[in-house]
């Protein structure tokens, strides 16, 4: 399964503050470092390792949901994207999210989600309606990231 959404950050048409790349950068490095305020469901996160390579950072961190753990990697690189990839588990499935900071021009600013099931098996046997219901879970959760970031945002704590 493969799933791709867009969300506008900034639209002049719409009352509210535009926010800089930085400050969009900064808020997802908090959801990173920090995931539960930001995913439902989510009890706990313990970053295991972070590293340098080359121009990213990498976290590996241990999600707790509280009836099962996810180890997963954060590959994250500076104002432009970030890679979060989970291993199959016998209750995960190996997946990726990749989230891209888009700015087609000057204060236009995106943010681009793509959503890979890398387990062939589950994706064939997913059904249209299971499959929709995801998907919508999916958007749901990341327009819930972006107000977050926009709260944070105007409290001053991403500069």
């Amino acid at each position: 399964m493969r799933f791709e959404h867009l969300i506008q950050i900034n639209d002049s048409r719409l009352p509210m503050a535009a926010l800089t790349r930085a400050q969009v950068w900064r808020g997802l490095m908090q959801r990173a470092e920090d995931p539960v305020p930001f995913l439902l469901g989510l009890d706990g996160c313990r970053i295991e390792a972070r590293r340098d390579e080359g121009d990213a950072t990498v976290l590996e961190r241990t999600l707790d949901f509280g009836a099962f753990q996810v180890e997963d990697r954060v590959r994250l690189e500076p104002e432009s994207r970030l890679v979060q990839e989970a291993p199959a588990t016998d209750k995960w499935p190996a997946s990726r999210l990749t989230i891209t900071i888009e700015e087609p021009q000057a204060d236009a600013l995106f943010v681009r989600f793509v959503y890979e099931s890398l387990d062939t098996t589950e994706s064939t046997e997913l059904d249209a309606t299971t499959r929709a219901l995801r998907e919508e879970a999916y958007k749901s959760s990341d327009l819930d990231t972006v107000r977050r970031i926009r709260t944070l945002a105007e409290q001053g704590k991403l500069g």
